[in-house]
């Protein structure tokens, strides 16, 4: 057999692989492939630590592993790369070690660091993939910047409580800027450890990192255009938003502002999205301004959550839009009258929040969802089944 990525392909190679090469988009030219591929992973906490076990698993020659953090017990029901003997040691080192014991195939290159405009561009430039698991505004829009800048794709993912979303960015199809332009205010999205986390949430879109990954290294699909994939663990859905490049971004469009990583802390600080309710529409409105916010704007407030979401409680005068059934909405005349998107935790809304403005219509989030309406004693509204 011929040498693969300057080793030469062995029985226990062979052996190794061989379900995965008995694919015919694979075979052995796309193992070879993927043997010679070098991929970053942002990040090595609960998305990174299934991404990571999966691509180890495939047989990606290279994986880098960036994070700064260091293990806590907090962390291990969902970050699978981790266990209690590794608590208080660098997350970096302790899953190149474990990737290490699963596949010794793999090059598991240690990037114990925070991102940072200084570093990440250099770091960047020597993979041919990033994979993005990080878990604040700053490195997100740092690394979709990085990627852009650099020409990698990216494949990025958030979770938050039972949601999870998913995107694919190839370079010059759009990027996370194309989507969200701003970043919400500081403290308006919880974080995990505010707002929790079921850990197979994790485990499913770091999965699902992984074979979107595989795809693009093994030149699957490339001719698909943009996508964003939103995730419902509690009604066991899956939705699909396509997305194209925003010819007006920043980063990605047709006369860009942004060709050198910025100050990423002071861009995610600013008060861009924060402003009056008698000013210009808020980027998310948060529960404890609603009542204002709805007596002064008056806005059609459109729930995308399922059926059964929806029917089970709903803020009063509610319509009912499910997230698939958007482009109606689209098409309707609703003219200059806002738009307030809701769904259970914020996550999904906020997606389809933007979808709405990049179309031209006034739309903001309810941060927080049905959930923190609930949570702060406001009326809920059901429907008869």
């Amino acid at each position: 057999m011929e040498a693969v990525s300057g080793r030469a392909w062995t029985a226990r190679m062979m052996a190794r692989y061989q379900r995965q090469m008995v694919l015919p988009q694979v075979g052995t030219h796309g193992q070879e492939r993927l043997l010679a591929s070098r991929v970053l992973i942002v990040g090595a906490g609960a998305l990174g630590s299934a991404a990571a076990t999966y691509l180890a698993l495939a047989g990606v020659g290279i994986l880098g592993l960036a994070d700064g953090d260091v293990v806590e017990l907090s962390n291990l029901h969902r970050q699978i790369l981790h266990d209690e003997t590794q608590v208080g040691r660098a997350k970096t080192q302790s899953g190149a070690e474990r990737l290490r014991q699963l596949n010794p195939d793999v090059t598991v290159i240690e990037h114990q660091a925070f991102l940072t405009s200084d570093n990440m561009m250099g770091l960047a430039s020597n993979y041919d993939l990033i994979v993005n698991g990080s878990d604040n505004f700053p490195t997100r829009y740092l690394v979709n910047d990085a990627a852009v800048l650099t020409g990698i794709p990216m494949v990025d993912a958030a979770i938050l409580r039972f949601e999870g979303q998913l995107a694919i960015y190839r370079p010059g199809r759009g990027c996370y800027r194309c989507l969200f332009p701003v970043p919400p205010p500081r403290g308006l999205v919880p974080d995990c450890a505010e707002a929790g986390i079921l850990g197979a949430v994790a485990g499913v879109l770091g999965s699902m990192q992984a074979v979107e990954a595989l795809k693009i290294l093994l030149g699957l699909n490339d001719d698909q255009e943009g996508g964003l994939l939103l995730y419902d663990a509690l009604s066991s859905s899956w939705r699909r938003m396509v997305f194209h490049r925003d010819p007006n971004c920043a980063v990605c469009g047709d006369h860009p502002t942004v060709t050198a990583p910025i100050d990423y802390e002071v861009f995610c600080g600013s008060e861009t999205a924060d402003r009056a309710p008698e000013g210009p529409m808020p980027y998310a409105v948060r529960v404890e301004d609603a009542a204002d916010f709805m007596r002064n704007r008056r806005p059609l407030v459109i729930d995308i959550r399922n059926v059964e979401e929806f029917r089970a409680g709903h803020i009063p005068d509610a319509r009912h839009c499910p997230m698939e059934n958007l482009d109606h909405l689209v098409n309707e005349q609703i003219g200059d009258q806002p738009i307030l998107v809701v769904c259970a935790s914020g996550l999904r809304s906020r997606y389809a929040a933007e979808y709405l403005r990049l179309r031209g219509f006034v739309a903001s989030t309810l941060a927080g969802g049905t959930v923190a309406w609930q949570e702060a004693g406001l009326p809920i509204a059901q429907e008869d089944r």
